[in-house]
């Protein structure tokens, strides 16, 4: 399987500290908060990766991160010219892709759920994506689960007014190569992008759509300053704790990091 992190967008809400540098360059406790879905991929044994970013922003992530080898990983970029959705991003991994699953995490969310197995049943599952839900208190702020009495996931109701469910889509995806397909049959929304949303919504009414239920923490860090200060906050308690694995270990200096490392690390 391989991986793409989304991690494109102007950030305005975070506006002055994104007026210089992307969003997900921000610092989260002890790392850029790119490092956190890197991590999360690594850990579930996801190794080739795409990051889709802006073009002004392409050459900060190259700098940090260049090839990938010193995290273990291999590294590819690709530029979302204009701010065109989530799934327009998506879009432009196609190539990348190939006919092979991928999971898509956008890079502003951080999370301890480990997804090894997660990873596993993805694979083992003929066909279709899986989105997964993490319970919330102010679920009309995301994309809401709409379930039946059985627990069947009847479609994603983006921000409603009255949600029927306290389950909020994360920023977690996995498809497979069909989600190509269907992001061409999108219509832009009212603020003329392909929302992910909807290209999850296709999948639900094509009956290929499983989900899970996200354990521990999870947090959408770039939405506004009080969730990205809340972020660190809630890694820092992490790390800590023991519950957030420091995959790589001296983030100051990661370029000296064993590659070994990565490969080692129990999931």
């Amino acid at each position: 399987m391989k991986g793409v992190i989304l991690a494109g967008g102007t950030a305005s809400r975070l506006r002055p500290l994104t007026w210089v540098t992307n969003k997900h360059l921000l610092p989260v406790y002890e790392k850029p908060m790119i490092y956190y879905p890197l991590e999360a991929m690594a850990r579930a044994g996801i190794k080739d990766i795409m990051i889709t970013t802006s073009p002004g922003h392409a050459g900060h992530f190259m700098n940090l991160l260049r090839s990938g080898r010193d995290f273990g990983l291999k590294i590819s970029y690709e530029i979302q010219e204009e701010a065109g959705g989530l799934s327009e991003a998506v879009a432009l991994t196609e190539q990348f892709v190939g006919n092979d699953k991928f999971m898509v995490i956008l890079g502003d969310n951080i999370f301890d759920h480990n997804l090894a197995k997660a990873v596993q049943d993805f694979e083992a599952q003929e066909k279709g994506a899986k989105v997964f839900f993490k319970k919330v208190e102010e679920a009309s702020q995301y994309g809401v689960g709409v379930f039946d009495e059985n627990g069947t996931l009847l479609k994603v109701e983006e921000k409603p007014e009255v949600p029927k469910s306290d389950l909020a889509q994360t920023g977690l995806y996995m498809y497979d190569s069909q989600a190509f397909g269907f992001v061409k049959s999108l219509e832009r929304s009212a603020r003329g992008e392909l929302e992910i949303t909807d290209l999850n919504n296709a999948y639900i009414d094509a009956g290929q759509m499983s989900y899970e239920i996200m354990e521990g923490d999870w947090i959408d860090a770039g939405s506004s300053h009080d969730e990205l200060l809340k972020a660190n906050i809630m890694v820092a308690k992490l790390v800590k704790e023991g519950k957030l694995p420091k995959l790589w270990e001296d983030a100051k200096n990661v370029r000296a990091v064993d590659p070994e490392l990565v490969r080692e690390m129990p999931v």
